[in-house]
């Protein structure tokens, strides 16, 4: 940065023999011009990653199942809607999610930590402009001259204006202002996550309860059985064909299977409350709606963003930048603080001792400052901070490059989890139809007088177990898709609700 050091001519005021007061400005625009550069680092986001795949196999174009309606493909490069969970095709769930969003007091709390960092923006780049006051000033007073005895007393009136300009020559300011603006980003990006976190444990919540409720219904129907074993027990019982060891353990399976329903039922209420709570309202005052396991459909189509995409797209790793950002930015402002600084400063206004004059043109005063200030000596503290701006600098990269790499990882697990919840869904439907067949035959062996009651009971815990694995392996894969899902971002860049602004990152 250069300027010129040449003082143009000083041209008088007609009548005057003084030069104008304006020509001391001219160290301000000499100022202005050496401070077009700024100290310190200028931030560029991090590369992204060179992947082009989440795991170390590719990626299945489709997840098969025999189950009807099982295959899910696999649509890499597609974006993600922000009602992502339209996916489902459950209308009730859309109606808890709507309540969500709009309830939430975490997204209320969201909202108002990012205006605060947008003021704080407006607060930092008031220093990039003159600093303007109006002041008065009315009193009494004594002054007393040297070898001077009985000096007057008197009263005084002052009105002013006074204006100040601290001139930004290392740009110690403007990097201020880039670092909130920084932190404002690292907000708005908390806003994203809290909406994600929000809509995933919405769904995650309205799923559990469904499986709750399923496997409520299982082992009623369980239970119902065990009641109608017990019955054809005491009946042999009382007709001399059974022995009473045989009612005891109809009596131990039927008690051993109720206990099975106190814990789905604390299960499907937590659920349910955890949604009231989610949805902003006490468990108390709302109540959600009855979710089914089968009224949910597996999403067949599920879209998968580029790895290179991932990092525009997940609000942790943005804020993660963010922060990365701000931390650059302050490493400029410890920078400029090691060098000289300059304000200036003027005032303009009227004095008189009384108030009768105090606007008479000969009460009238004005003065303009220039205040150079050159760090010399301060214990090696001005040093030592921008020392410690680098150090939370290379922390900041590192917990960045960190986020990213939790990031890869929850892809990569719910893409495996998937996989591999389709090959359990699979399993567990030909365990559940085998324990079923040799249920049927096992009672009519029993009926007949074939078989004992042990081998009855056994063949009706392995279907009572297979089943309830059946609907935890249906409910599993639902969930790990939404976990999918919200592992890539959940489409909050669609989302006003989710801050979303016009050219918002993660749009593909």
């Amino acid at each position: 940065m250069t300027a010129s050091t040449e003082s143009p001519p000083r041209s008088k005021v007609p009548g005057r023999g003084h030069a104008r007061p304006y020509r001391s400005l001219t160290p301000l625009f000499l100022a202005l011009g050496l401070s077009a550069c700024a100290v310190g680092p200028n931030f560029a986001p991090p590369a992204a990653p060179e992947a082009r795949q989440y795991t170390t196999s590719p990626t299945p174009a489709t997840i098969h199942s025999t189950q009807q309606q099982g295959d899910q493909a696999i649509r890499i490069g597609r974006s993600i809607s922000a009602t992502w969970w339209d996916l489902y095709q459950v209308p009730a769930l859309n109606d808890v999610l709507t309540q969500a969003i709009a309830g939430s007091p975490g997204l209320v709390a969201a909202r108002a930590t990012l205006a605060q960092a947008r003021q704080n923006v407006a607060v930092a780049a008031g220093g990039l402009y003159p600093q303007l006051d109006l002041g008065a000033r009315a009193g009494r007073e004594r002054t007393t001259a040297s070898g001077v005895a009985g000096a007057p007393t008197g009263n005084y009136y002052a009105v002013s204006a006074t204006a100040g300009y601290s001139l930004d020559l290392f740009g110690g300011t403007r990097r201020s202002v880039e670092q909130q603006q920084a932190l404002a980003e690292v907000s708005r990006y908390q806003l994203a996550a809290a909406w994600l976190t929000l809509t995933g444990q919405s769904v995650q919540q309205a799923l559990t309860i469904a499986s709750a409720e399923a496997q409520i219904q299982a082992a009623q129907e369980i239970v119902s059985a065990d009641r109608k074993n017990l019955s054809l027990v005491r009946q042999k019982y009382q007709a001399g064909k059974a022995a009473r060891v045989d009612v005891l353990t109809a009596e131990t399976s039927l008690a051993s299977d109720q206990v099975l329903l106190p814990p789905l039922r604390q299960q499907r209420d937590a659920a349910r409350h955890a949604l009231a709570v989610l949805s902003g309202h006490s468990p108390a005052q709302w109540t959600p709606p009855e979710f089914r396991l089968e009224d949910f459909t597996l999403p067949s189509r599920v879209p998968l963003s580029l790895p290179s995409s991932l990092v525009h797209q997940r609000p942790d790793i943005l804020a993660a930048e963010a922060r990365l950002h701000a931390d650059s930015a302050a490493i400029g402002v410890a920078t400029a603080n090691l060098y000289p600084s300059l304000t200036l400063s003027a005032s303009l206004g009227q004095q008189s001792a009384e108030a009768g004059t105090l606007f008479d043109s000969a009460s009238r005063f004005w003065s303009i400052a220039l205040a150079p200030l050159q760090p010399l000596f301060h214990g090696g503290a001005l040093r030592a901070q921008k020392r410690a701006a680098v150090d939370a600098y290379q922390a900041s990269l590192a917990n960045y490059q960190q986020t990213v790499l939790t990031g890869f990882q929850q892809v990569a697990d719910t893409l495996r989890a998937l996989s591999h919840d389709a090959q359990l869904v699979d399993a567990q439907a030909t365990l559940l139809g085998n324990a079923s067949t040799s249920l049927e035959l096992q009672r009519i062996s029993y009926q007949a007088g074939k078989s004992d009651l042990l081998q009855l009971l056994d063949a009706q815990r392995s279907y009572a177990q297979a089943r309830i694995g059946y609907i935890q392996a249906r409910t599993r894969r639902l969930q790990d898709t939404a976990g999918l899902i919200v592992a890539l971002g959940g489409g909050w860049w669609q989302s006003s609700a989710a801050g979303a602004t016009p050219g918002t990152a993660g749009t593909q």
